[in-house]
């Protein structure tokens, strides 16, 4: 009768042991960037080719500017706009750029932000604009937090649905390369699958007991999985459904992991609540914890790389972090 009660106590020592055994990183890559706004941090883009020209949004109107690849940001206040606007996602292709957010809030420029224009959505828009990706020359798909897609080749004046039935509310969708879209369910119960020929979203359980967090895509058709609970799996086709076993590699066990980004197709970083960033310099075979970043007082909420000497992390309270190597420091 007591078989259960000691097999979860294994379970838990053996997981405190592998969080014991886990190094921290000789070097921390990554500084703290101060930036100009306490509000959330929800998004980032560059424009053009440079990498110099960036955006940055988030809650309470936060739209945010820099010149210099991320060194320094100024506040953009935009006309019209109310306070607490949520500003989800931002996304550029060249000079053309768009920003989406809530409620039912889609922004336009042409000349890599200097202006800016409002267009007007449909009242009968299913859901929240959730995620904007420009696709370049007037073109961009628009997805809401109900799992509607739609597409536009005329700068926004016209929109044409993707998607045959929306799919509930979502709380995290991702974009493949290829048009394809990864979401996870407002309940973590379920993630779906888009691709762009199939019109139509396919439904797929969580294999762990554990609901899922968030999901993403990963280098040569592969993808990754974060259960609550710190726990991550990996797929090398994400078509397939078929997910490795759960691992738990992280040492700080009261904190989830909330969004994870490839560097290139060997290093992978995993941020979450906390200030909790690991990393894995084999695609999550073996895993180092970044120690010294415990004294920032946030939650680590996105992470992003535009190459692999650029990225940053986006949390709470204004929380910017910029990857640091050789050649930017």
């Amino acid at each position: 009768m007591f078989k259960p009660l000691r097999l979860v106590l294994l379970i838990a020592v053996s997981v405190l042991l592998m969080a014991a055994r886990m190094p921290n990183m000789r070097v921390v890559p990554w500084e703290q960037v101060e930036v100009p706004t306490q509000n959330t941090l929800l998004d980032i883009t560059f424009t053009g080719d440079s990498l110099s020209h960036g955006w940055l949004v988030g809650d309470k109107a936060t739209l945010l500017e820099s010149r210099d690849g991320g060194l320094h940001w100024q506040v953009r206040e935009l006309p019209g706009l109310e306070p607490e606007a949520y500003l989800a996602s931002i996304s550029f292709v060249g000079a053309e750029g768009w920003v989406a957010g809530q409620p039912k809030i889609l922004l336009h420029t042409l000349n890599e932000g200097s202006d800016w224009t409002s267009i007007r959505l449909n009242n009968q828009l299913p859901g929240e604009p959730l995620l904007i990706q420009a696709l370049g020359a007037g073109a961009a798909e628009l997805v809401t937090n109900v799992g509607a897609i739609y597409r536009t080749e005329d700068g926004g004046q016209t929109w044409h649905a993707q998607v045959d039935e929306p799919i509930g509310v979502i709380k995290n969708i991702a974009r493949g390369p290829a048009g394809e879209y990864l979401a996870v369910s407002s309940r973590g119960s379920f993630y779906f699958l888009y691709t762009p020929e199939s019109r139509a979203w396919k439904p797929y359980p969580r294999e762990s007991s554990r609901r899922i967090q968030n999901m993403g895509f990963g280098p040569h058709g592969s993808a990754w999985k974060l259960n609550q609970g710190a726990e991550i799996t990996f797929t090398d086709d994400f078509t397939s459904g078929q997910w490795s076993s759960p691992l738990r590699p992280g040492r700080a066990l009261s904190f989830g992991y909330l969004n994870a980004a490839y560097q290139n197709d060997h290093d992978l970083w995993v941020v979450g609540g906390g200030a909790t960033l690991i990393h894995s310099p084999d695609g999550g075979k073996t895993w180092e914890q970044a120690k010294k970043l415990s004294n920032i007082p946030a939650n680590f909420y996105s992470i992003e790389f535009f190459g692999p000497e650029q990225g940053f992390i986006l949390g709470q309270r204004g929380t910017l972090l910029r990857y640091v190597s050789s050649n930017n420091s």
